[in-house]
């Protein structure tokens, strides 16, 4: 079936324009409670969700019409106030309640948002449940008689909770002293959390990005505009960079001589580590996106990868079905499931900082067999509901140029799941090749999107 409101990643789009909009979001909310609490309701027990959001000026609003919708289902609601998603992660999981929700448009500007769910035990919904939340919004909402009202609670110390969490993901018998790190929190959820767990653990911290007013969230900060923080650590002399999202589940970092390290080479040197302590366990999930030098570098090793879908939660599914750890995105998505059920940045960066101060390496040093093919990806803005895979003109273009680069490269036509663009991305061993064939296909894929 196709979902009508659920993306990649939620429910997300521009504030004001349906469905981010206060009467879609009660309407969202009071769904969500009966589908998610329905089990709670059937044990004669008062359910209860988590709610928590990123430092966008949106979020009162949309906070407010969420709780109205869960309390007339029923439902109970605890309040965080901003945090991390993999924070609503954790503190759904810990205080046992029936979900978790997140109020936030991740790495978009701060005019979109969107609203994603958990489900009890801290992990991402599975799309048959997203499909039952959409079917009872479009059902009859009756709220539910004054004694059965959900009730609300704001939960004060929900940062230190998961800051605590955090620190604990970290080996007891590791620090990070000596360390100077320039950490960036996009001006979103981490600025209250991420500073004080790499400080606690020892290292020198430097923020940036910290300063949030509702406005300025992802704004030239962040795991999107890493030359920022690139400058910032050659400027401190930092060992690292670590950059995180507006909504801190990704994770982008800089080494002290300024190379960025993106979410695909991070998740090379996780697994790397991993698989020589033994403590892999099993093989590595990767997209459809992740370059063609990760799966090659690691199947060099002897460790079996797996492309999922595009988006982190496709990732957890394929992990959960192979019985494996660790996953990740090219973006900074990271899932370690031994650490926690939900890809994390703060954690993902411990993990990582684990990897280099036990192997003795910088992240350029751990990253010098890597090989990477060169990927060129343009966005190709499309109106709603253009099918770019339904166009016998695009299909024939990307034949040519499958055929044309053979097995040193490949091609990938992918709609947005959070923006009305298509992603058109050409792999291949040679840039000028990659770069050529990106444009040749981005211009079809334009001609015909201006024909429908």
């Amino acid at each position: 079936m196709t979902r009508k409101y659920f993306g990649t990643d939620g429910v997300r789009g521009l504030v004001g324009e349906y469905p981010i909009t206060p009467d879609f979001a009660m309407k969202l909310g009071y769904a969500a409670g009966r589908v998610l609490a329905a089990a709670k309701r059937q044990n004669g027990e008062h359910a209860a969700v988590l709610i928590g959001k990123d430092t966008r000026v949106s979020g009162y609003l949309l906070e407010a019409a969420l709780q109205a919708g869960f309390n007339a289902a029923g439902v109970d609601v605890h309040l965080t106030g901003p945090l991390p998603t993999p924070g609503v992660a954790y503190l759904t999981r810990a205080l046992r309640l029936s979900a978790g929700v997140v109020i936030s448009a991740s790495h978009n500007p701060y005019y979109d948002n969107g609203i994603k769910f958990f489900g009890a035990g801290g992990k991402k919904l599975p799309d048959d449940v997203e499909l039952a939340i959409e079917a009872a919004i479009d059902e009859a909402q009756p709220c539910v008689g004054s004694k059965q009202l959900g009730k609300a609670w704001r939960i004060n110390d929900a940062p230190g909770r998961y800051i605590e969490f955090c620190k604990s993901t970290f080996p007891n018998d590791f620090d990070l002293r000596g360390l100077k790190l320039v950490i960036d929190c996009a001006h979103g959820a981490t600025y209250q959390v991420a500073p004080h767990v790499f400080h606690e653990l020892g290292a020198e911290v430097i923020t940036i990005g910290d300063k949030p007013n509702g406005f300025n969230i992802n704004e030239e900060v962040g795991a999107t505009h890493v030359e920022t923080i690139r400058k910032a650590v050659l400027a401190e002399g930092a060992d690292y960079g670590i950059a995180l999202d507006g909504d801190g589940d990704r994770l982008i970092m800089v080494d002290s001589d300024g190379s960025v390290i993106d979410g695909d080479m991070l998740l090379y040197v996780v697994a790397c580590f991993r698989a020589e302590r033994g403590t892999l366990g099993g093989g590595v999930v990767g997209t459809l996106m992740t370059n063609l030098g990760v799966e090659n570098g690691l199947k060099a090793r002897g460790i079996d990868f797996l492309r999922a879908k595009v988006g982190d939660r496709y990732v957890l599914e394929k992990l959960i079905d192979n019985g494996w750890l660790l996953g990740g995105e090219g973006s900074g998505h990271l899932l370690c499931l031994d650490r926690h059920s939900t890809g994390d940045g703060i954690i993902s960066a411990l993990q990582v900082l684990e990897a280099v101060i036990e192997q003795g390496k910088s992240l350029t040093g751990l990253c010098e067999d890597l090989a990477l093919s060169t990927q060129v990806l343009k966005n190709v803005r499309i109106s709603k509901g253009f099918d770019c895979n339904g166009s016998p003109t695009i299909k024939a273009k990307v034949t040519e140029a499958e055929k044309a680069m053979g097995s040193n490269g490949r091609v990938l036509l992918r709609p947005s799941g959070t923006e009305p663009v298509v992603r058109v991305m050409v792999e291949h061993v040679d840039a000028n090749i990659a770069s050529e064939w990106a444009a040749a296909i981005a211009q079809v894929v334009t001609a015909e999107a201006a024909t429908e």
